[in-house]
């Protein structure tokens, strides 16, 4: 029990909360280096449903533990009773930052809900994003976010920055004064800037940014969800 709640502190350690979780670190490469599970054959009949890509492989991967036990590993034990954890892989900035393909980077400004963090991850991860990073205090590896993002922050690179550094990818902040989303191209490398839902972003990133793009919304409503505004943006792109 102590090292998963040390797992959960620990900034090289990821500690994935369900099958979901646990199915998708795996299949984009995870390094897992232990996994319990209450009812172990029910992971192998969830693989045949929803991952044949695993089935007949996870059962003999995890250690059978007593629910209750598995209750005590994590603040709110997954329905599908599977905790495990996995080495964080590390992330190349200057390598992300370079990719030449035509995707863009998600950069989170000073992010404040966990579970939103996670899900921009997942979007971004479905929308075959660069990479999501984020500055602020808030780590977007923190159990919460990795549950939120399904474990998807094993398929795209994941990381926390003091500040942004310079690069040749132009920088666009979504900000509602900008030019309406659809109307302006973008550049497929673009870094897209999101800030808060309250706040919006820094006076200093959007004198920063290259362009502002504004997401259109009916008359009255003031913001949308974190996750959702990542999620309209960027698949517009790939329409």
């Amino acid at each position: 029990m102590q090292r998963y709640r040390a797992a959960r502190r620990d900034r090289e350690l990821a500690v994935l909360e369900g099958f979901h979780a646990l199915k998708h670190a795996l299949r984009f490469g995870a390094e897992v280096s232990e996994a319990v599970a209450s009812e172990p054959e029910d992971l192998d009949r969830l693989a045949t449903e929803l991952a044949p890509d695993l089935a007949g492989s996870l059962a003999e991967r995890v250690t059978r533990v007593e629910s209750e036990l598995l209750a005590q590993l994590v603040p709110h034990a997954p329905r599908t009773g599977v905790v495990a954890i996995a080495r964080r892989p590390p992330v190349d900035l200057a390598r992300t930052l370079a990719d030449n393909r035509p995707a863009p980077l998600v950069l989170l400004e000073d992010p404040r809900t966990m579970g939103n963090m996670g899900a921009c991850v997942r979007v971004a991860a479905a929308a075959d994003a660069a990479g999501v990073l984020s500055t602020g205090d808030n780590d977007p590896w923190h159990p919460e976010a990795l549950r939120g993002a399904a474990g998807l922050h094993f398929a795209l690179p994941v990381a926390q920055l003091e500040q942004l550094p310079e690069g040749d990818r132009p920088l666009v902040a979504i900000d509602p004064e900008g030019e309406e989303l659809g109307l302006a191209a973008i550049s497929p490398r673009a870094i897209l800037a999101f800030g808060t839902e309250r706040y919006g972003l820094s006076e200093e990133l959007l004198e920063r940014a290259d362009a502002r793009l504004a997401i259109p919304m009916r008359a009255g409503v003031s913001s949308l969800n974190l996750a959702t505004a990542v999620a309209a943006v960027l698949f517009s792109q790939r329409l």
